[in-house]
């Protein structure tokens, strides 16, 4: 258990933190699993509209640095190829 008042603080501050980053990284998430179920319907209109959102979604996680900008990049790309192959 931290002993200075300080660590304390810290130790308090880090459990409020982590708590926020995990609704973050399940908010994330959730946005790439929207895209995916968007592609497997087939709709692309509708994929485009999900995708346009969810990248909304990913950048302001990633700004926050909450995931690192490169896999951010690195999710928006797959999910873009994926409503692109649509027909």
């Amino acid at each position: 258990m931290a002993n200075s008042a300080q660590a304390r603080k810290r130790a308090r501050q880090s459990v409020k933190q982590r708590t926020h980053n995990a609704s973050l990284r399940t908010a994330f998430r959730t946005a790439v699993k929207k895209v995916l179920k968007a592609v497997e319907a087939g709709d692309k209109a509708a994929a485009q509209a999900v995708y346009r959102d969810s990248v909304k979604v990913i950048d302001r996680i990633a700004d926050k640095g909450v995931f690192h900008k490169n896999k951010a990049a690195r999710h928006k790309s797959r999910l873009s190829a994926k409503v692109k192959a649509l027909a």
